[in-house]
């Protein structure tokens, strides 16, 4: 069992944190935002922040999920095809919005720096992820998909190509073109 050490978060502070990493990350882009600038802004001194987040990396993500995940509920309707076609156009129309653009320019700067790429995978793209997971999961056992698929698979199947255009070719992941990818992928894996 592991103990925690020092004070617990003061929910105040953790906000006015993380609103401001939020902030300065619209009005900047990731490359402008520093936790100087981050504790002047929050009237906190950068050990509080450093106590809590272990790199600027950290506290931005946690900044952008804790602004944008309201925006992303996970479906649950009974229906493996409903579920995933509702997750997966409204992850594809987030990323049409402000917060979504900011996104993309995050697993660009993730290119070159290492510690952003880890942050958005761990606590960004895993949790979305597991989303899905739980989606083919459910689905699997109320017998609508084959037995033995590959989830992992299946996943990278989807929203491999919404990611494809909005990073490489710049073409819009609308919602005519994510109905038509999920009902290929998931006609391909139902049981019946």
């Amino acid at each position: 069992m592991q103990v925690k050490r020092g004070r617990p978060r003061n929910m105040e502070t953790q906000n006015a944190i993380l609103t401001t990493s939020y902030d300065l990350l619209l009005e900047a882009g990731f490359g402008s935002v520093t936790v100087e600038k981050i504790a002047e802004r929050a009237k906190v001194s950068k050990a509080t922040i450093y106590k809590w987040w272990p790199n600027k990396a950290a506290v931005v993500m946690d900044g952008f999920l804790s602004a944008a995940s309201a925006r992303l509920p996970v479906p649950d309707t009974g229906s493996v095809f409903q579920d995933v076609l509702e997750h997966a156009t409204n992850m594809a129309r987030f990323m049409h919005t402000r917060e979504g653009s900011i996104f993309l320019q995050i697993i660009g700067e993730g290119q070159v720096d290492s510690a952003l790429a880890e942050a958005y995978r761990t606590r960004y793209i895993q949790p979305r992820r597991q989303e899905v997971n739980d989606i083919l999961e459910q689905g699997n056992l109320r017998g609508e998909l084959k037995k033995n698929i590959d989830i992992a698979l299946c996943i990278d199947l989807i929203y491999g190509p919404i990611f494809y255009r909005l990073l490489v070719t710049g073409d819009s992941p609308d919602d005519h073109y994510v109905r038509q990818l999920v009902t290929q992928v998931i006609d391909g894996i139902r049981s019946i």
